[in-house]
């Protein structure tokens, strides 16, 4: 059996084991490791120290412990509750106004989070059960949210093109400029296809309250803010202009060449603190939890990609890798088979595993060969993290839908959810088909 051979079986073990629910990080490093003790020299491990070395001294990867820290702490904050009362406020006279309130508040969080989790759970909790109460049908009140919530694996500044960067070794910043745009593109869809069926199907909204009831609707959800009397504009500076001000800052400085992304990640953690302040949010036992929670997720991903790069070195030892260049070559697959064929693993690997295996485990694999192909790998990355955020929302296990129906109320039935998603799913893949198309 040849090296190469050996080295898609890697492959293949460490796939099978995650799905059987061994821990990422260590099955990926743990069964590397195995592999390279049968299987290689015996120094063939010497390059490891200097692999690990340098991630510890990758300054691109000290941005995803403080977009983490800057997302859960605008979370903590209550920034969503406020958002989404001030926009209901603004578009709760028109039929599908606290649909559309949802959608613009979800981009928002996408924009200053990036946690699509987070972002899901928080929305289900806030705005659900008035959408439900207002009279929307099941079906598109957990569509809209759920599609809403999975906004932060496009729309920069995100921890997935982060990653991707990282892996793909492009430039983070290209990235988040040339995500932007297919993220707009997406929300803009959302929004077109909620507002036509207000005009051709309103019985789905049965939207015949006032933006008075509305907002009390909300309200009455939580009740942190009841005895705030704010107006509209108020509402509008408080929850919209500040948090507007802080994405600015920091994807404007990434863009203008004025910071890096880890500066700028920087600028946006100090600015979700001062944030939280004028909103009297912060004290000693929210700033602890905000640090476990970023300290739980932040050692995640790193031992996850410790794994990582512990398998990449092996596989590539082993010639996987040139493998895999040479069957392509020797099937003669166009680059836009490759492409297609990569993005429907990917999509369907997306409805099992974290989005954060499949950029450690199938990027570096299949990253070397459109590279070998000659393709733009930013755009590869744009693709890459549509397609995740399509897999996201997929029945039947879409982690989206996971997250949503953890919150939902009790009437909310998986069928709802299923059925509520495939529109908005729909139009995530013509979104990426003409992403693909119009290169």
């Amino acid at each position: 059996m040849s090296m190469a051979i050996i080295a898609i079986i890697l492959f293949l073990s460490i796939f099978l084991l995650i799905l059987y629910g061994y821990p990422v990080s260590f099955t990926l490093g743990g069964l590397s490791l195995i592999y390279a003790v049968f299987f290689l020299p015996f120094d063939a491990l010497s390059l490891l120290p200097n692999r690990i070395m340098g991630i510890m001294s990758n300054e691109v990867l000290m941005a995803v412990p403080l977009f983490i820290f800057m997302g859960i702490m605008l979370e903590r904050s209550g920034l969503a509750e406020r958002m989404l009362l001030g926009m209901a406020g603004v578009f709760g006279r028109t039929p599908a106004g606290l649909g559309i309130s949802v959608v613009l508040v979800g981009a928002l969080l996408a924009a200053s989070t990036g946690i699509v989790g987070a972002t899901v759970i928080t929305m289900g909790l806030i705005s659900l059960p008035p959408m439900l109460k207002q009279g929307y049908k099941p079906e598109l009140a957990t569509g809209i949210i759920a599609a809403s919530g999975t906004l932060g694996q496009i729309i920069p500044p995100s921890i997935v093109l982060v990653l991707l960067g990282s892996v793909l070794q492009v430039s983070v910043g290209q990235l988040f400029k040339a995500a932007l745009w297919p993220g707009l593109l997406l929300v803009g869809a959302y929004l077109g296809y909620i507002l036509v069926l207000a005009k051709v199907s309103k019985e789905s909204f049965n939207a015949q309250k006032s933006a008075e009831e509305v907002q009390s609707s909300i309200q009455e959800v939580s009740q942190e803010d009841r005895d705030t009397e704010d107006t509209i504009v108020n509402h509008g500076i408080a929850t919209f202009l500040l948090p507007f001000l802080l994405i600015l800052a920091v994807l404007g400085s990434i863009f203008a060449g004025i910071a890096t992304p880890t500066e700028a990640a920087a600028i946006g953690a100090t600015g979700a603190i001062g944030l939280a302040a004028f909103q009297k949010h912060l004290d000693w036992n929210v700033l602890r939890k905000v640090s476990e929670e970023t300290t739980h997720l932040t050692s995640m991903v790193f031992m996850i990609l410790l794994g990582a790069t512990t398998f990449a070195l092996v596989f590539r030892q082993l010639g996987g890798d040139r493998y895999l260049v040479e069957l392509i070559e020797q099937a003669d697959l166009s680059t836009s088979v490759f492409l297609a064929l990569v993005m429907i693993v990917v999509f369907v690997a997306g409805f099992f595993i974290d989005f954060i295996e499949i950029i450690f485990i199938i990027v570096p694999v299949v990253s070397p060969i459109f590279e070998a192909m000659g393709v733009d790998l930013v755009w590869v990355g744009v693709l890459l993290a549509l397609n995740l955020q399509s897999s996201f929302l997929s029945p039947p296990f879409g982690f989206a839908l996971f997250y949503l129906k953890g919150v939902a109320p009790p009437g909310v039935t998986t069928g709802h959810l299923y059925r509520g998603v495939v529109p908005f799913l729909v139009i995530q893949l013509l979104v990426l088909t003409l992403v693909i198309l119009f290169h």
